[in-house]
């Protein structure tokens, strides 16, 4: 059977993750629909996961990096009293105790766990030591030093409790392992814990209210499939604009640097005419381009 030739897509999407699929597997699927040349997302999901996935296709790949950072939503449910091997439901059950705490000291761990913490990532995780995952390391029974990292948790809300599983939203930075945040606060109560489901309801600017489902992608035609992506520049649109004229826009091409007096250093979005061309950083009253776009790129 003859594959459908692949063409020049540029934009985002929002994907709503389904339960069972890797982000790679999900972006791969998304990609086929598109028959895109380029895609990547922006932010990995456990194949128990669901939920927000952004994906960048053609042009908009060269700001993926902007949602990578940005910091994330989760609903979580944390089964207190069974911890698993992984962390997540996903893992054989090692150990499992009867919850006797209240709606009190849930509450008050939560609050512990808030603000800049230090967070030892999981066994089972894709950083590397010497050059391997982690999860291949665990896989073949070995323990390798794991380093710990600072994350922000900027709220931890419980919104129901009923023993022994507590549903939380979860407002982090970027690298924040969800499991083993439901690890530590089932460490912190005595009695341990496990991430039962997790479904990311924001990343960055984007909600999960915005995101269709691949089911729904499938059902559609190529046109209407388009005019869901978002444009290029969309990863972006929490810095600030630096307008400029056509002779500007070129400049930059061609890798000049451009006065900007009176403009606060930083990174800035840039604009030649009203038509987006890349990010750019000022710095000392200078503008430098950073990442531009192709010159014929699609804006979705």
């Amino acid at each position: 059977m003859t594959r459908p030739p692949r063409r020049r897509v540029d934009g985002v999407l929002l994907l709503d993750k389904p339960p069972g699929l890797s982000s790679n597997a999900a972006l791969q699927h998304a990609k086929r629909l598109f028959r895109a040349e380029k895609a990547g997302h922006t932010g990995t999901l456990d194949p128990l996961a669901t939920g927000l996935l952004p994906l960048c296709f053609g042009e908009a790949t060269k700001f993926a990096q902007a949602l990578l950072d940005a910091p994330k939503r989760y609903t979580a449910t944390l089964r207190f009293g069974t911890t698993t091997t992984t962390g997540d439901a996903e893992g054989a059950v090692v150990a499992q105790r009867t919850p006797t705490f209240d709606s009190a000291a849930l509450e008050a761990a939560l609050a512990s766990f808030t603000g800049t913490i230090a967070q030892v990532p999981p066994r089972f995780a894709a950083l590397k030591h010497e050059g391997r995952a982690y999860y291949d390391y665990a896989r073949a029974g070995l323990d390798v030093p794991r380093v710990a990292r600072t994350i922000e948790i900027h709220a931890l809300r419980l919104l129901a409790w009923s023993s022994p599983d507590a549903i939380v939203d979860v407002e982090c930075s970027k690298g924040t392992y969800v499991r083993t945040l439901a690890e530590d606060v089932g460490g912190r109560l005595g009695c341990g814990a496990h991430l039962a489901a997790l479904r990311r309801t924001a990343s960055g600017p984007f909600t999960l209210e915005q995101a269709c489902t691949l089911d729904a992608l499938a059902a559609l035609d190529e046109a209407a499939r388009d005019a869901l992506l978002l444009p290029v520049d969309a990863a972006l649109r929490d810095l600030d604009v630096l307008p400029l004229d056509q002779a500007a826009g070129e400049a930059l091409r061609q890798g000049r640097v451009l006065p900007t007096a009176g403009i606060g250093d930083g990174l800035r979005r840039a604009y030649a005419a009203g038509t987006f061309i890349g990010l750019v950083e000022v710095a000392a009253g200078a503008a430098r381009a950073v990442r531009l776009v192709r010159t014929d790129a699609t804006s979705a």
